[in-house]
């Protein structure tokens, strides 16, 4: 029903870009085979996302150490 109902804290994960996007759109839709789905995926590098889900996760293991202007 898309509602979560886990309890964690903290999840992380891969996250999926524009290109492994388009290359699952393109196996979808038949447009390339699942070898080159696969040969374009595996060249890929994947993005961490780290999700935090509670305040006070955040309030008890995060610490501000700095800022600096870029």
């Amino acid at each position: 029903m898309g509602k979560d109902v886990s309890d964690y804290d903290i999840i992380t994960g891969g996250v999926a870009n524009d290109r492994v996007y388009d290359t699952v759109e393109l196996y979808f839709e038949g447009l390339i085979s699942k070898s080159a789905a696969i040969g374009r995926l595996a060249m890929e590098n994947p993005n961490l996302q780290i999700c935090f889900r509670s305040q006070e996760v955040l309030d008890h293991y995060l610490k501000f150490e700095r800022s600096f202007e870029v």
